[in-house]
C-alpha cells in the first residue's frame, strides 16, 4: 500500500544506498519444523549478478526520484491549494478473495483507458503531487503500463498496491519502462489459510524477482490484528523484505468503516519490534499508530478531500477507501472550493480512524490551518459503500 501507502518521501527515509550486487534469496522450506525459529532462512541460492551498468542505472534512478520528493516537499509545504495524495482504482476485480478485504468485486470491468486518461489528466490539472493506482488488482488492468504512463506524462509521480500475484520477470520489466516509482505488496502470513492468501511461502519468489529486477522503490507491508491468527508472521515478513534490500512498514487491521481495533500485547511488542526496523523512514513519521495499537484515539486534523483523494472506479471523490459515499462527486466537478471546505472539515470518523495513509498525508498540514467546520459525527456502517467483508486493511 506506501499503502499501504507510497507517498514515501525519502527525505525522512532510511533507504539502502543500493541493491546488493548480488542478491541472495532465501529458499523456505514451508513446514512447522522450519518456522519453530520464525525468522531463520535456509541456506541462501545466488540469482542474479547485477552489472556495473545495472548499478549505476539503478542509482540515478534513486537520485532522481529523491530529487522529486524533495520538490514535492517543498511545493506541499508552501501550498495547500493541492492533492498531495490520490488513490485511484482503474478496476475493482480481483483475482483473491481474503476475508476481511471489502475493496474488490469478482465480476467488474476496468475503467475504459481513455476514462482513465481523462481522470489522471483532472488530476494533474489540480497539481497533484503522487498518483497511487490500487484496487481490486489493478495488474488486472490491460492497459496498466499506460496508465502509468500518463501519470508521469502528467509530471506526478506514480505508485502501485498490488497482491504481487501476477508479477513475473518480464511483467516487472514492463513497470520499469512505463515509469512506475513505487510498489507496494501487503504480506498477511507466512502460509496462506482461509483468511488470506497473500502469504511469504507464495509470493516469495515474486519479492526475489523484484529484487533482481525492479528500477523502483518496492516497499513491503505486514498486518497485525484482528483475523491475523500468527503475529510473529508480520515479523518474519519484515526481516525478510529488509533482507532483500526493501523498505518494511506494518499495518493494523480495522473495522469495516476503518476505525480502531487495539492489539493485544503480544502484538503491540511485534509492532514496535518491527517499529524500530526503520526509525527515519516517513511511513514511522507515526505517532498515531502507536495510539491506535493501545486503542487509544487521535487528536489530529483529517485532510482527507483536500490532500489526500480517493477515486472510486466510478469517478467519484471519496474521502479514503473506508469512507465510500463521502463526499462522492464526480471528479470533473470536484473543485478548488470543494477542496478547501475539506481541508477546513474536521471529520467524525477521524479520532478512531486506522487508515495510514490518510493520517501521514495530513502530518504535512497539522501545524497549520485549523479545521473550523464540523462535519458531524462518524458516519454510520450503513451509509457507506461496502462490497464485502467485515474488516479492512490499509
Amino acid at each position: 500500500m506506501l499503502d499501504d501507502t507510497l507517498f514515501r518521501l525519502s527525505a525522512f527515509e532510511d533507504l539502502p544506498r543500493s541493491r546488493p550486487t548480488l542478491v541472495e534469496s532465501a529458499e523456505f522450506v514451508w513446514h512447522n519444523e522450519a518456522f519453530r525459529d520464525r525468522t531463520q532462512l535456509l541456506r541462501p541460492v545466488t540469482s542474479h549478478r547485477m552489472t556495473f551498468r545495472e548499478k549505476i542505472r539503478k542509482r540515478a534512478l534513486s537520485a532522481h526520484r529523491k530529487l522529486r520528493e524533495l520538490r514535492g516537499i517543498a511545493k506541499a509545504l508552501a501550498s495547500t491549494r493541492h492533492p498531495l495524495l490520490v488513490h485511484i482504482i482503474p478496476i475493482r476485480r480481483c483475482n483473491l478473495s481474503c476475508t476481511y478485504c471489502n475493496e474488490f468485486d469478482d465480476f467488474s470491468q476496468p475503467v475504459p483507458t481513455e476514462e482513465m486518461f481523462r481522470r489522471i489528466d483532472l488530476l494533474g490539472a489540480m497539481g497533484a503531487a503522487v498518483i497511487t493506482i490500487s484496487g481490486g488488482e489493478p495488474l488486472l488492468h490491460p492497459d496498466l503500463d499506460a496508465i502509468i504512463a500518463r501519470i508521469r506524462k502528467n509530471g506526478m509521480m506514480a505508485g502501485l498496491i498490488t497482491n504481487g500475484y501476477l508479477l513475473v520477470a518480464e511483467r516487472i520489466e514492463h513497470l520499469n519502462r512505463a515509469g512506475l516509482e513505487y510498489l507496494q505488496i501487503s504480506i498477511d502470513n507466512v502460509k496462506p489459510d482461509d483468511v488470506s492468501k497473500k502469504s511469504l511461502k507464495v509470493l516469495d519468489q515474486k519479492l526475489q524477482l523484484l529484487a533482481e529486477h525492479a528500477e523502483f522503490q518496492v516497499n513491503i507491508n505486514s498486518v497485525l490484528g484482528s483475523g491475523v491468527r500468527n503475529p510473529e508472521d508480520a515479523l518474519t515478513v519484515a526481516h525478510r523484505a529488509q533482507g532483500l534490500g526493501f523498505t518494511s512498514t506494518v499495518g493494523i487491521l480495522h473495522d469495516g468503516n476503518g476505525q480502531l481495533q487495539p492489539l493485544g500485547t503480544r502484538e503491540r511488542e511485534i509492532f514496535e519490534e518491527i517499529m524500530s526496523l526503520g526509525k527515519r523512514s516517513f511511513s514511522r513519521v507515526n505517532g498515531f499508530q502507536h495510539n491506535i495499537a493501545a486503542g487509544k484515539e487521535n487528536d489530529w486534523r483529517c485532510r482527507a478531500g483536500a490532500r489526500y483523494l480517493y477515486i472510486c472506479e466510478d469517478g467519484l471523490v471519496h474521502y479514503c477507501s473506508q469512507q465510500r459515499g463521502h463526499p462522492a462527486i464526480p471528479l470533473d466537478q470536484y473543485s478548488e472550493e470543494h477542496r478547501r471546505r475539506e481541508f477546513l472539515t474536521k471529520k467524525g470518523c477521524a479520532p478512531r480512524c486506522t487508515v495510514s495513509c490518510v493520517h501521514q498525508i495530513s502530518i504535512v498540514d497539522r501545524w497549520r490551518a485549523p479545521q473550523t467546520i464540523d462535519g458531524g459525527s462518524a458516519a454510520s456502517p450503513d451509509s457507506l459503500v461496502q462490497l464485502t467483508g467485515p474488516v479492512a486493511r490499509n
